[in-house]
């Protein structure tokens, strides 16, 4: 599992086919990132598992597609 401290806000993060999904708000607890809803198609947060992430170099890469990562995200729609 990677380390949550090689996670910075404002890290790009791609799905294993290459596909960005979204940016590092921050992290949510010990477990999930939280994705911005800035660069979010519906305009909300989501937020993704520490499971998901496959490396970590100036970006965040998932071990996941983005079709699955858009399909299983949770909605996060706490302000």
């Amino acid at each position: 599992m990677i380390a949550a401290s090689e996670i910075r806000d404002h890290m790009d993060v791609r799905a294993s086919d290459g596909a960005r999904i979204g940016t590092v708000d921050h992290l949510a607890g010990e477990n999930r990132i939280r994705l911005t809803k800035a660069d979010s198609f519906d305009g909300h947060h989501h937020l993704i598992p520490l499971d998901w992430v496959d490396h970590v170099d100036d970006r965040v890469h998932l071990n996941v597609t983005s079709s699955e990562a858009l399909s299983n995200w949770e909605d996060d729609r706490e302000e």
